[in-house]
């Protein structure tokens, strides 16, 4: 409603701004969808820099696989009568160590490329393990005689096999092994050796000693196969995120890198070391992811590992997202307090002038985002939100003719970048934060505006 000599009473003043702020919720959304847009570039240049490097590895293994003879029945229809024939078939035990020590060093680096990085590393892997049949062998349906020792295999899995390094080596017996190509003889990731396995026969077992390296990015884990695994890792990275079926029993994280052991029982597993399967069924390695997965129950037949992800621990897109959020508390308190110096200090702003002062809060986040990318989230942070206060606190001057006011205004302005500051590092207390500050400012709002008539004229307001 407007007054008589072009007058507006404060409730179509309020309306205005609500208006104009509601209308400012468009270029906010394009902000934060140019922020989801500068974060696939950035993942998709990080897939560019660590091309040829290697992915994130998975790693399983040694198993022991042994083809042996087995019998199969078909059942087939001759002259109209159901006939059952034998066969002889070839299948493969796989048989997991009784235990295995692995030690891993991890040696994280950074690539860039424009101004884009990636994480990368070079682990190094040293251990044993030892195998021997179990004396209930014949409860799998399966007798020594029909066991083909000198066909064995020793098996190694990897879901990147670009990043395993020159001259892997692995002992049996400390003899050394000629490595192959290929998860084993059927194909598959990874490499694999021949072995004789005779010595099993008489009750005998075979120590396997084995080291490589291996190259990847993001994150490493390990699928423990064995009946006692016990994982010791080392690296220089200072803040690794432990995931997947396992946590580290003990751990320790500092600013120079991380250690990490891990003890895990095939009663954990809830599998048995042995298991059987069609000759040439190879199961590939998944690779692990980076998201975390939910959490669900897991069967007897399904990969569990233990993962550590050599995370980014400034992720400056999710905080630039994140700040994005946000926006609606800069344009609501400022024209809040626009609006206060129109209604109650008798200062007059005009459409145009919220219009002006919204579009320099929403070029706020365009600013963090481009500078972020070059300098980093914090320098960007101080540099974007000083021009942005700056610009409406001598834009607000002209506005309100008054730099005492305007400086309230920038005064504001400050205030609410700091908080926002706070709210996006105290990630876990920004919801209960955010609320107070808002409690807070209604407050403040209603006790100011107790006495104002929002339909009628400013000359009838009380103070």
């Amino acid at each position: 409603m407007i007054k008589s000599g072009g007058e507006r009473s404060p409730g179509f003043k309020l309306l205005m701004a609500i208006l104009i702020a509601a209308a400012l919720a468009i270029p906010t959304f394009m902000v934060w969808a140019l922020v989801y847009d500068r974060q696939n570039q950035s993942e998709q240049a990080q897939a560019s820099i660590t091309e040829g490097w290697g992915g994130p590895q998975a790693m399983a293994g040694p198993v022991l696989v042994i083809p042996y003879r087995a019998t199969a029945t078909d059942t087939v229809v001759q002259a109209g009568k159901s006939t059952t024939v034998a066969r002889d078939v070839v299948r493969e035990l796989t048989l997991a160590p009784e235990t295995v020590e692995l030690k891993t060093d991890i040696q994280s680096q950074h690539r860039k490329r424009s101004i884009y990085e990636a994480v990368i590393y070079n682990a190094k892997m040293e251990g044993r393990a030892r195998f021997v049949l179990p004396p209930d062998l014949a409860r799998f349906g399966i007798s020594l005689p029909d066991l083909k020792f000198d066909r064995a295999e020793l098996r190694f899995s990897l879901s990147d096999p670009r990043g395993l390094g020159a001259n892997p080596k692995v002992l049996a017996q400390g003899t050394p092994l000629r490595l192959q190509p290929g998860g084993g003889s059927s194909g598959g990731r990874g490499f694999f050796a021949f072995i004789d396995a005779a010595s099993l026969a008489s009750g005998g077992n075979i120590a396997v000693n084995y080291a490589y390296e291996v190259r990847g990015n993001g994150a490493l884990s390990l699928a423990p196969q064995a009946g006692d695994t016990k994982w010791a890792v080392t690296s220089n990275w200072p803040s690794p995120s432990f995931g997947g079926s396992f946590i580290p029993g003990n751990r320790s994280v500092t600013g120079k890198g991380f250690t990490a052991s891990y003890d895990i029982g095939n009663l954990a597993l809830g599998r048995s070391l042995i298991s059987t399967a069609d000759a040439g069924a190879v199961a590939d390695t998944p690779a692990p992811t980076m998201k975390p997965a939910p959490v669900v129950m897991q069967d007897a037949g399904q990969a569990q590992s233990a993962q550590i992800s050599l995370i980014q621990t400034v992720d400056l897109y999710s905080q630039v997202n994140r700040s994005v959020k946000y926006g609606f508390l800069f344009i609501g308190f400022t024209f809040l307090a626009l609006l206060l110096f129109d209604v109650i200090g008798g200062v007059r702003v005009s459409a145009v002038e919220y219009l002006l002062m919204g579009a320099a809060l929403v070029l706020f986040f365009v600013l963090l985002l481009a500078f972020a990318e070059v300098i980093g989230f914090t320098p960007a942070y101080v540099l974007a939100s000083a021009a942005i206060a700056g610009l409406n606190t001598a834009y607000s001057a002209a506005v309100l003719k008054s730099w005492r006011r305007a400086t309230f205004i920038g005064g504001l302005l400050i205030g609410l970048y700091a908080v926002l500051y706070i709210l996006l590092s105290l990630e876990a207390f920004s919801l209960l934060i955010g609320s107070l500050l808002l409690f807070a400012a209604l407050a403040g709002v209603m006790y100011a505006t107790r006495h104002i008539d929002w339909g009628g004229r400013r000359e009838e307001v009380t103070a």
